[in-house]
């Protein structure tokens, strides 16, 4: 049976102007990205890869070309309505965690909830779960300045996860942690394709990620210059 994509990109480009310099990072990429996979999309700095993943995802409005999600023409749409279709049906984590330095763990998962009206009892059995999916119930009642950077790290992801969302978008999620933290922030985005049929797009330009991709893309000056599927293998970060 054939899975439909959720992610269909058609001839994207994106220009910046640096001074009066007109520059074209993104140089009409086509793909399509199907759910219950982790796609990786790699390249060295500049490449392109960061701004892909924001044109993707309804943060950065392409300068040509189409976005399709979920069957919507995503950048046909106002401002307002692309907020929403964010709010209802993605879910973000960043390279810096962006925590609220004041809110517990527990707090950080349940406040965004309320934004997509889910709240009382139904917020918190879904903060909870969620939590309790990254190996968080323990550390639940503490602040950001309490917690490790892999901590930190899954806490952001089941902030993400807990309104469960169609698609999840990955910044380079696992730069700033260790070995161990950076191992198994990947394995719960992984968890999150195949367990729950998640799209998960996931930016980065660490090779130690590729045994857990289902998918490799490969973005360098603007362009896809690869598309993998990697052999799977028993995890190789070091």
């Amino acid at each position: 049976m054939t899975i439909e994509p959720t992610i269909r990109l058609q001839a994207i480009e994106r220009e910046f102007t640096q001074g009066n310099v007109p520059m074209r990072v993104l140089k009409g990429i086509t793909l399509e990205v199907r759910p219950g996979e982790l796609t990786l999309i790699m390249g060295p700095s500049g490449s392109g890869k960061s701004t892909l993943l924001a044109a993707a995802s309804g943060l950065l409005r392409p300068s040509a070309g189409r976005v399709e999600v979920l069957g919507t023409d995503l950048w046909s749409l106002d401002e307002g309505a692309i907020d929403r279709f964010r709010l209802e049906h993605c879910g973000f984590v960043f390279q810096g965690f962006n925590l609220f330095a004041a809110m517990t763990a527990f707090e950080q998962v349940v406040y965004p909830l309320g934004f997509t009206g889910v709240s009382g009892t139904a917020a918190t059995a879904a903060a909870e779960e969620a939590l309790a999916a990254v190996g968080m119930t323990h550390r639940a009642g503490l602040l950001p300045m309490a917690l490790s950077g892999g901590e930190k790290q899954r806490v952001a992801i089941a902030r993400a996860l807990a309104k469960r969302p169609r698609l999840l978008f990955a910044d380079e999620p696992t730069s700033a942690l260790d070995k161990t933290n950076g191992e198994a922030v990947v394995t719960l985005l992984q968890e999150a394709a195949r367990a729950r049929g998640t799209t998960v797009l996931c930016v980065s330009h660490d090779p130690r990620l590729i045994a857990h991709a289902d998918r490799v893309l490969r973005i360098e000056d603007g362009l896809l210059t690869a598309d993998e599927r990697p052999t799977p293998s028993k995890p190789i970060l070091h």
